[in-house]
């Protein structure tokens, strides 16, 4: 089990999802965000090697507008040997890496061109992690999408869709469950259909439930990774007190992560940490999980 936390971090003076207005696009604009971007995450990777953080979500700001059909500039080829540099450096150190394009990537979408967005989009996330040359356990996260009024054929939509991306895309996907409209049988029904792993959101399961206990939602997830999918990927994050349904702790909840570790043996996982501090909750839970037998905390 390797922990982890997404995108940024909020104690180092970076951002590695600098960005520009479509109307600023330019090569140089474009490559210089770029650069930059590439170096903070370079810190970011180091940073959070030496302090046994080893899974990390990628954001998928990285490259700038990068999907967009305005920006034809030959950003993957001018920057492919940047990527290989960073992907030696993150299999040196044993990380895993994950991205999860936003909630607009909708491939069950009834309207075409969404459709077309979302592949698109998708296809840029796969080219990333082709460039830092990493294996098929780097996962490219996304959910359902909508109900459109028929959940049926929305799921339907979602199948076809994903068995049309190019194989090198279908081969990082993963699916996940929401707080609202898909459940965790729901998107199992999906990896049944299309043999896409689950991811499995402890948050999301506790708001929209199938009437699965932990452990039981743990096993019906490892049942559709296989070898070559590294080990399931589970999100955790706890409620914000007082907050609205669905929003996030902005801290580790130190008892209830506590109950989550005791509660999800013996099942092994890599888990990443949606909680609002970043890396200041994950250092936190590194700490609590030190006596679990399945945590890895140590860079190669």
């Amino acid at each position: 089990m390797r922990i982890g936390y997404p995108c940024i971090h909020l104690g180092l003076p970076c951002r590695p999802s600098r960005t520009f207005r479509l109307a600023s696009l330019s090569e140089g604009r474009l490559y210089e965000t770029l650069a930059g971007n590439l170096d903070c995450l370079e810190r970011i990777v180091r940073w959070n090697a030496a302090h046994g953080l080893l899974f990390l979500r990628i954001t998928s700001d990285l490259v700038p507008l990068a999907s967009h059909p305005e920006n034809r500039h030959p950003w993957a080829e001018r920057f492919a040997p940047r990527f290989a540099e960073l992907g030696t450096l993150i299999r040196r150190f044993g990380m895993r890496i994950s991205m999860h394009p936003g909630q607009y990537t909708l491939l069950n979408s009834p309207r075409r061109e969404v459709v077309d967005a979302a592949r698109a989009e998708l296809r840029y996330h796969a080219t990333v992690l082709e460039l830092l040359e990493l294996d098929r356990t780097a996962k490219v996260q996304i959910h359902v999408g909508g109900v459109y009024g028929d959940k049926g054929a929305a799921i339907e939509r979602f199948v076809r869709a994903a068995a049309e991306l190019p194989p090198g895309v279908r081969e990082r996907l993963v699916v996940e469950h929401d707080e609202r409209l898909f459940t965790l049988s729901d998107v199992l029904e999906i990896s049944r259909k299309s043999e896409l792993p689950v991811v499995f959101d402890a948050f999301h399961h506790r708001l929209n439930g199938d009437g699965r206990s932990l452990s039981e939602a743990l096993a019906a997830q490892a049942e559709n990774w296989g070898p070559q999918d590294g080990l399931p990927i589970v999100d955790y994050s706890s409620p914000l007190p007082s907050g609205r349904k669905g929003s996030h702790a902005h801290a580790l909840d130190e008892k209830d992560f506590l109950n989550f570790l005791e509660d999800s043996q013996p099942y092994d996982f890599d888990l990443m940490l949606e909680v609002k501090d970043k890396e200041r909750s994950a250092l936190r839970a590194l700490e609590l999980a030190r006596g679990d037998a399945r945590l890895v905390a140590e860079a190669r």
